[in-house]
């Protein structure tokens, strides 16, 4: 005949907080420990720390290489003045790069417009990765309005190496609506 006596409440719950203990302690104890884990991980896959941006170069960037970018801007049949900033500009292939463009509203009214880009070699578009740009939605201009708006990109490393200029040209059409 076996014991059906129930266990004493009290020896369950001492035992049941005893393993609740030993679970935090350990998950307290695995946390702690996952920080020099990682650092030894780092260490053998040569793995480097991108939080310390002094000493990361970003290793896309051809520093032996430059390309010229030309930059022209236009409007059809709008009544806005257009212009780059910056015409010209060398940028090695890989870098992050800017530009910015001026646009004026020299109407009376509201106007709205958006820019087309073209580009001389046809062929560079592909390599010419816009990372954000004004042509990417409709621009709305008060009367008189002028702004500055930025296009930032760059130029692919992969760009032939026969493609020493690149001619980077928008056209701003008037369209519908804000």
């Amino acid at each position: 005949m076996s014991d059906t006596r129930p266990a004493d409440p009290r020896q369950s719950n001492r035992t049941l907080l005893v393993k609740l203990v030993v679970v935090v302690v350990v998950m307290f104890g695995f946390g702690f420990m996952l920080v020099p884990f990682y650092d030894q991980l780092c260490k053998l896959t040569g793995l480097r720390d991108i939080d310390n941006s002094d000493r990361v170069e970003n290793s896309q960037v051809d520093r032996a290489r430059t390309v010229r970018l030309e930059f022209d801007a236009n409007v059809h049949k709008l009544p806005w003045a257009f212009r780059p900033l910056a015409p010209v500009l060398s940028v090695h292939p890989g870098e992050v790069a800017q530009v910015v463009y001026e646009i004026e509203n020299r109407t009376e009214r509201p106007m709205t417009g958006q820019a087309i880009p073209s580009y001389g070699p046809q062929s560079a578009a592909a390599y010419f990765k816009k990372l954000d740009c004004f042509c990417f939605a409709k621009q709305s201009f008060g009367p008189h309005e002028k702004r500055q708006m930025p296009v930032v990109f760059v130029v692919d490393p992969k760009l032939p190496g026969d493609v020493n200029t690149i001619s980077l040209s928008y056209t701003f059409f008037e369209v519908e609506g804000n």
